[in-house]
């Protein structure tokens, strides 16, 4: 993205495709159109030769079948071509193949002559006792038959191979490979529709540090003055879908300057050296029209450890690397050549790509805030209509978690459940729905037996239920037994604050409400099911953190064991070596066993104090399909952290008229 250039090539029409890098343009490349011509010509006069060939006329038939139909006079003319004789037929003979299709032969028919010395002696006089019009062709060939192929084709081959040296002549250029070894990079030149950091909703930090980037595109004389250097290179982190691809292009749009964008994947081929020859041209390119910035998205697909796993130094991708590093060391500082970088994957990058005088600067492209949400929500719907009922600060309070993309496809998937309802406004429920869709997927058309049913919904009540009487587990916001997704039932939490980190008391109720459901299937029916395995999985993986990561086990102690999973072609280790002895490893499967035998402990005696409510909860379930926080309090009570927050609010009311009484 850029502003308006002074050059009128360098502003095409709006609505045209970005254009593919070049640099010198077609500069050596000999004309094509004429090979093209020859060949076409080659092509139809060899049409046009097998559709005259004798061999060709009409049906093929065996001689003796021409013999019999000759003799019944049913022949009207007959020419000779050397050992190919074709004729006309009088009346249409049946096909004496039955296996074709044609009933009847065609009008026209060839056959082949016997040959010397079986020749048929006898044919032509009975050709003329026939009556039938016969002719003979000469089958001599003429000297510039024979000349003519021998000359042609030598001249073809050489063609051929002179074009292909003179488009080679140019390695870099327009040679036999030249567009293979082109960077595919695509140019977003000047244009009417610009994307600025006015687009670009929340992520205030990451902006603020973008923006000397754009003065210095602007005004690099303001910082040479004082002999500040910009950074060369600007890595952007996060999570997929915060936004990192559109906070690139706003920084173009901004300063006004060529944008570059290219994945990383797209310097990778088979071929060892074209991915670097595809980085040189990139970046040749780009310091012909400095200033200007280069995009590289998923930087980590090129941009991995070198000397990782089983790769030797010939790697293609390594070879890639190398020479981006050779380029991002070569700018100078005066060429006004910006490289911003995206991924979501820093750990597995090169040290040598991340430091000073490559990358010098990392950006953290972290989700949105609760304010941040509610202004990416504005931005994705100004274009929708939306209902008086609709409150965005409400919406964005209750998509903690979500990032930019979430919020985008959250917006599309409410427009579209109004379009399906065919409402004339996005209203609130579209939104609920929407949400519904994106955090539970959709709704699968299964039907359960009652059993299943009955069986689901004490699995989804012992959650709610849990939730809803242990303090430190987040609001229930909606239970359902409709299918959606892959799950049977969903029990839907809604986090009423952003956490940024997590205490061991709230863990340990948390590992409780994950195993709520199946502790409730033991105690009303006096059996598990299959439906807690995610629950049990999920709960496992949050133990060993706790007991083997974030030192919460007093046994274990402050002491961190890494569970080694990661790939060894990343560079690390196949198997977690001298990390903990074996009786270590006992050590902490046992800690995890007690904190879980623990927490199922915890569940199975709150919803035992509590079966009235857990059945009240699961017939409401079996009957209405789906309930929210609002009919859980009508049928149970208030919740323990509702409860909590009332007393604390009349507790601090009752301090404050205490404080303000006189003495």
């Amino acid at each position: 993205m850029a502003s308006p250039s002074e050059n009128p090539q360098d502003n095409p029409p709006k609505g045209k495709a970005p254009q593919k890098l070049s640099g010198k343009e077609n500069q050596g490349v000999p004309s094509t159109g004429p090979w093209l011509i020859i060949l076409l010509i080659l092509v139809v006069g060899s049409l046009i030769m097998m559709k005259t060939s004798p061999e060709n006329t009409g049906s093929k038939v065996d001689y003796s079948f021409f013999i019999t139909e000759l003799q019944r006079g049913n022949v009207e003319t007959v020419d000779f071509h050397g050992d190919i004789l074709t004729g006309k037929w009088k009346i249409r003979p049946e096909n004496p193949d039955k296996e074709k299709k044609e009933e009847k032969l065609a009008e026209e028919f060839n056959t082949v002559l016997p040959s010397h010395p079986v020749e048929d002696r006898d044919l032509v006089p009975e050709l003329i006792k026939q009556k039938v019009s016969f002719k003979a062709e000469s089958t001599n060939v003429g000297i510039g038959t024979y000349i003519i192929p021998w000359l042609i084709g030598p001249i073809l081959i050489i063609g051929f191979f002179w074009f292909m040296l003179k488009r080679s002549s140019d390695p870099m250029g327009s040679g036999m490979l030249g567009n293979f070894t082109k960077s595919p990079a695509k140019r977003f030149r000047p244009s009417e529709e610009q994307t600025t950091f006015d687009d670009v909703a929340a992520m205030e930090q990451a902006k603020a540090e973008l923006q000397e980037v754009v003065e210095f595109l602007k005004t690099p004389a303001k910082f040479q003055r004082l002999g500040a250097q910009i950074p060369k290179g600007v890595l952007l982190m996060g999570s997929p879908g915060t936004g990192k691809t559109l906070l690139a292009r706003a920084t173009a749009g901004e300063a006004g300057v060529p944008f570059y964008s290219i994945n990383g994947s797209e310097f990778i081929q088979m071929f060892v050296g074209v991915g670097a020859s595809r980085v040189r041209d990139l970046f040749r390119t780009a310091k012909e029209n400095a200033p200007c910035i280069i995009f590289v998205d998923e930087i980590d697909a090129v941009g991995r450890i070198r000397g990782a796993g089983l790769g030797g130094g010939h790697d293609e991708r390594e070879q890639t690397l190398n020479q981006m590093l050779s380029e991002m060391d070569g700018f100078q500082q005066n060429e006004a050549v910006i490289i911003i970088a995206a991924t979501n994957r820093p750990d597995v990058l090169d040290p040598a790509l991340l430091r000073p005088g490559r990358f010098d600067r990392h950006i953290t492209v972290d989700r949105p805030t609760k304010e941040g949400r509610a202004a990416i929500l504005k931005v994705h719907s100004r274009k929708i209509p939306l209902a008086e009922d609709v409150d965005l600060s409400k919406i964005a309070a209750g998509t903690i978690g979500f990032s930019g993309a979430d919020l985008k496809n959250l917006v599309n998937e409410a427009a579209l459940s109004a379009t399906r309802l065919n409402k004339d406004q996005v209203d609130n429920d579209d939104f609920e729905n929407a949400r519904d869709r994106v955090l539970m997927g959709p709704p699968r058309e299964e039907i359960l037996s009652e059993k299943e049913r009955e069986m689901t919904a004490y699995h989804e009540a012992g959650h709610a239920l849990l939730a809803w009487l242990l303090p430190e587990i987040d609001p229930v916001h909606k239970v359902t037994v409709i299918p959606r997704g892959r799950a049977l039932g969903v029990t839907q939490l809604l986090p009423d604050e952003e956490r940024y980190s997590i205490g061991e008391k709230q863990l340990h109720q948390q590992l409780a409400f994950m195993l709520g459901g199946r502790a409730a299937e033991g105690i009303v029916f006096g059996e598990h099911t299959a439906g807690a395995a995610d629950d049990i999985k999920r709960a496992t993986q949050i133990t060993r953190k706790m007991v083997g990561q974030w030192g919460m086990s007093d046994v274990i102690g402050p002491v961190a064991f890494r569970h080694s999973d990661e790939n060894p072609f990343l560079g690390k280790e196949m198997k977690s070596q001298g990390e903990c002895s074996e009786e270590t490893a006992h050590v902490i499967d046992q800690e995890m066993q007690r904190f879980l035998n623990a927490a199922a402990q915890l569940a199975e005696e709150i919803l035992t104090e509590n079966r009235e409510k857990l059945d009240l909860l699961a017939k409401a379930l079996v009957e209405q399909e789906a309930i929210d926080s609002n009919d859980i309090k009508r049928l149970i009570g208030i919740s323990v952290r509702d409860q909590a927050t009332i007393d604390n609010a009349k507790q601090t009311s009752v301090d404050n008229d205490s404080k303000n009484e006189p003495e």
